[in-house]
């Protein structure tokens, strides 16, 4: 008898009005027939940021360690960074780009990395506004979460929107 464990479906997407704005994101995690929807806030953060941290509270809930995640998400940010292997390089180079500039949203990826690093997770594209179901209803909840207020306040975009970069300090 084969004890393998079934695939982790995690759907995500992100969402911001403005940029930077409010925002939200919304996620299904599907697993043979059980499913879950999550969702969440902030009062002043970015569309990327959001995309990113759908991504990671989905592999975040998944309980099982080295569990096999599919991952769809519409943001090219989040999955073109793994899948073209920019992620590892900034990484690698001290979070600093190939020209020499600081990653965004430092914080998230560091995060990501840790949850990403205990499971299989493969991330594939979706085109966004497409009708693709899952994608449509990850919409749904990131611009439902984005409208229900008070939001906290995403610290990590407070803290990196005050931050002096090293291109900021020859400008000094």
């Amino acid at each position: 008898m084969d004890n393998a464990r079934p695939t982790i479906y995690l759907y995500t997407d992100g969402a911001s009005s403005g940029n930077p704005g409010p925002g939200g994101y919304g996620i299904i995690l599907k697993c043979g027939s059980l499913e879950k929807e999550m969702s969440g806030g902030f009062a002043l953060t970015t569309n990327n940021r959001m995309e990113l941290l759908a991504v990671i509270v989905g592999l975040e809930a998944v309980k099982w360690q080295n569990a096999i995640v599919q991952v769809y998400s519409d943001s090219r940010y989040v999955v073109d960074a793994v899948n073209e292997g920019w992620l590892f390089n900034w990484e690698r180079n001290g979070w600093k780009k190939s020209d020499k500039k600081k990653v965004e949203n430092i914080d998230l990826w560091e995060r990501f990395l840790i949850v990403y690093r205990r499971h299989k997770v493969t991330l594939d594209w979706v085109h966004g506004h497409a009708g693709h179901p899952e994608n449509e209803r990850c919409d749904r909840l990131a611009v439902a979460a984005r409208e229900a207020g008070p939001l906290p306040q995403d610290a990590g975009y407070e803290a990196n929107k005050t931050e002096t970069t090293d291109t900021d300090l020859t400008l000094l």
